[in-house]
């Protein structure tokens, strides 16, 4: 009952995003998944990420079966292209048969298997969904920010970034001096975040064939349950970003008709009473909080308990992440705080009910939650005053995202120093061919 009403709620959400796209002459995220069953997909690396994703529920032989029967569906495909002279990226050529893959995959569960083999099935091809799912549903949501929010608070997180130094100003010197090789992997890895995601995660699932069950807690979840609450966050405090505020636009998009002044990254912007400004209705409000950087440190901290390349992985994604996002002007300073106080509060709420909610959770997670409010008013109500006096609102910023992060490695250490979580049982043997 809970997977049903979990999949009726995230069906009627996709059903509602669907139905705000459309009011504004666009097509919303099932339409856009429906078209990738044909047309050439937006993100084929994404697809078979996803793919790999619902795997962790076959054997080995069904694995290389599914892969088999992706792969070839997917030349069929580029043939058909090709003799059709529909020319496409590179990254948009394949991903299709990863796509036919994952629905097949629900078609057999609902009509060959029953009882609990249909159940874990279905949670096998519901997790690589929910990535593609996640894409999709982002799209829209930004898509919406960007009109029905036609002011953005960029001054006042402009003006309380004073107080960490202009970080993203200072970065955006720095990438730029490090030319095009520089520029070219902070880029990759901005965008192929969901790959490194898939990492961990398959790391995490590795033992779902053998067990017949999923672990109670896994990178999956909190990366929805972030992108989920994120954006309710962008229509409260809506900022669009250093290069779109403060610059000319990122690739062209003409943002330099809209900015404020043609500043970043040279000339970090001047102390003034900060007020909202109007904006275009197509750039997304989507900086506080950085959710980039949410699910970045949230790679990093699930990483932890992994090999060693893993856990190098994860530190290296956290940094190079970081630097994209300051670096190529698409967040402020303040807004890595808050996204690393964000994350750190899901995971805490996540685990604390897992383990069985105590004093300890209860009282971790209304911390996490008491500092990221205090953040927001103090980056809406408080801006001039935390540029005024840096020396002191400056570090007061860092030691209370500090604080929330120390309150959740203590927490947690305890919580694994003395477990109470009961252990569930194994599922019976899943049978797909």
């Amino acid at each position: 009952m809970l997977w049903v009403t979990v999949s009726a709620v995230a069906f009627g959400f996709l059903v509602a995003l669907e139905i705000a796209a459309r009011h504004y002459g666009l097509p919303g995220p099932i339409t856009n998944q429906a078209r990738e069953v044909i047309f050439a997909p937006k993100s084929g690396p994404l697809l078979y990420a996803s793919m790999a994703l619902m795997m962790v529920v076959f054997t080995w032989r069904q694995r290389f079966i599914a892969a088999g029967v992706a792969i070839g569906i997917d030349v069929v495909f580029s043939l058909v292209r090709w003799a059709a002279d529909a020319r496409v990226a590179v990254g948009h050529s394949f991903g299709n048969g990863a796509l036919w893959v994952i629905l097949g995959c629900a078609v057999i569960a609902v009509t060959r298997r029953t009882g609990r083999e249909r159940v874990l099935l279905l949670k096998g091809v519901g997790l690589g969904l929910l990535l593609v799912a996640g894409r999709k549903t982002g799209d829209t949501w930004l898509l919406i920010t960007s009109k029905t929010r036609p002011t953005v608070l960029d001054q006042y997180l402009a003006t309380a970034d004073h107080a960490l130094g202009d970080p993203s100003w200072l970065m955006g010197r720095i990438v730029r001096a490090t030319g095009p090789v520089g520029t070219h992997v902070l880029d990759w890895v901005y965008i192929q975040l969901a790959l490194a995601a898939v990492a961990v995660a398959l790391y995490q699932l590795r033992h779902v064939a053998v067990e017949r069950r999923f672990p109670r807690h896994h990178l999956v979840r909190t990366f929805l349950v972030v992108g989920l609450l994120g954006p309710a966050i962008y229509m409260l405090f809506p900022v669009v970003g250093p290069i779109f505020a403060y610059g000319g636009g990122a690739f062209g998009t003409g943002g330099e008709h809209w900015a404020l002044a043609s500043l970043w990254p040279d000339t970090p912007p001047p102390v003034s009473s900060p007020h909202p400004m109007p904006y275009d209705e197509i750039t997304p409000r989507n900086c506080m909080p950085s959710l980039h950087t949410a699910w970045a440190t949230a790679i990093f901290i699930h990483s932890r308990k992994g090999p060693r390349i893993l856990r190098f992985m994860g530190v290296f994604w956290l940094i190079a992440t970081l630097g994209a996002t300051l670096g190529f002007g698409y967040h402020y300073g303040v807004d890595i705080v808050a996204g690393v106080v964000f994350v750190f509060t899901i995971e805490a709420a996540l685990r604390a009910h897992d383990r069985g909610w105590d004093r300890s959770g209860i009282r971790l997670v209304i911390h996490g939650a008491a500092v990221f409010v205090a953040l927001l008013v103090a980056y809406r109500y408080l801006p001039m005053e935390m540029a005024e006096y840096p020396w002191v609102s400056g570090p007061l910023l860092i030691l209370a995202m500090a604080s929330v992060v120390h309150g959740y490695v203590r927490t947690t250490k305890r919580w694994e120093a003395k477990p109470t979580a009961p252990a569930r049982q194994p599922e019976p043997q899943l049978e797909l061919v």
